[in-house]
């Protein structure tokens, strides 16, 4: 079955009594809700995903509306089957020339309602730069660049711990269908909610200013569901949410002509000397500083790591620049 074969049946389903309900909303709703049916099971049998599960009852729940089943004019957002404009608190306001394609109404577990509009615009490259910097990421400081600078890890779910221990014990203690429970489940949910509004507050801060400031960005290539995998260590590596700080900018270096650069997650950033390339056979964690044996050159740890990604990767702009061939960084390349 695909989205054609499930779209007909739409239409007999919604004369049933069961599934009258469907026609209080708009149909364009329904079908993109088939259209992403379709989606989950064509990257199933191409094997880009698993297999596609029904969603949570309060999870994420989310309604688009296509460019037929909404009105916007005047910065008032009017949708299909609806006769008033919805009231929206914008957060910013949408370009000048952007001409809005669709629109996505979401309500989050504590019943918050945020409207996402995705609009067709141009966004104009910063003005080209010559600086460049690596990054290192950890969970001391959750980001330590090249150029000394250090993102301190504000531990968001550690200062709110007593107060979710204490909602999450109440929250187990209710009795499961009452309206207790249901209140005790949104005060677990909102603790929540602000660890991750701040959490995406502070990565959208501090990628905007690394775009802003230079003109490739250089990362190591972490495998972060893989780490998750270490129980002592999972919750403070899924808090500092890397992949978050990854995603943006690598979409913000596309948007404003910025070079972003993953490299190889085998590359010994920490272990290898930038100052003359000796690379030691072991650096415990818990060693955060340490001397070169060769030239005798002390590092910090974060910092030299940062410093070998910058280094790194240079090398590989400048020799795909060149037309060689891209050579990802290894522990038997010498520098």
């Amino acid at each position: 079955m695909n989205y054609h074969t499930t779209a007909k049946m739409l239409t007999d389903v919604k004369q049933q009594a069961e599934t009258a309900f469907l026609n209080e909303v708009s149909s364009v709703v329904l079908q993109q809700a088939l259209r992403n049916l379709d989606a989950a099971f064509t990257n199933f049998f191409e094997k880009r995903a698993e297999y596609p599960n029904f969603k949570r009852k309060h999870g994420h729940n989310a309604a688009r509306y296509a460019l037929n089943a909404f009105t916007m004019k005047d910065g008032q957002i009017t949708l299909a089957k609806h006769n008033e404009p919805l009231e929206i608190s914008w957060s910013r306001p949408l370009p000048k020339d952007a001409n809005a394609v669709s629109v996505t109404v979401s309500k989050d577990r504590t019943d918050r309602y945020f409207i996402s509009i995705l609009v067709e615009t141009t966004v104009r490259p910063l003005k080209k730069g010559t600086t460049t910097i690596g990054i290192d990421v950890g969970l001391k400081d959750l980001a330590v660049c090249s150029d000394g600078q250090r993102l301190p890890n504000p531990r968001w779910i550690k200062k709110r711990e007593r107060r979710l221990k204490m909602r999450q014990r109440r929250l187990s203690r209710a009795q499961k269908g009452s309206s207790n429970r249901d209140k005790a489940r949104k005060q677990v949910a909102q603790i929540y909610a602000q660890v991750a509004d701040a959490r995406h507050d502070y990565w959208h801060q501090f990628t905007t200013k690394i775009i802003r400031e230079n003109q490739a960005i250089f990362v190591e290539g972490l495998n972060v569901a893989g780490m998750l995998k270490n129980h002592c260590l999972a919750r403070d590596i899924s808090n500092a949410a890397w992949g978050e700080m990854f995603r943006q900018l690598e979409y913000k270096a596309a948007w404003y002509g910025r070079e972003y650069l993953e490299l190889d997650r085998f590359f010994p950033s920490s272990k290898l000397c930038s100052a003359c390339g000796h690379l030691l056979v072991k650096l415990p964690l818990s060693v955060r500083e340490w001397d070169c044996p060769n030239c005798a050159a002390h590092h910090d740890r974060d910092i030299n790591g940062a410093v070998n990604l910058k280094l790194a990767g240079q090398h590989l702009l400048q020799t795909t620049e060149s037309g060689a061939r891209k050579v990802t960084p290894s522990r038997h390349q010498k520098r």
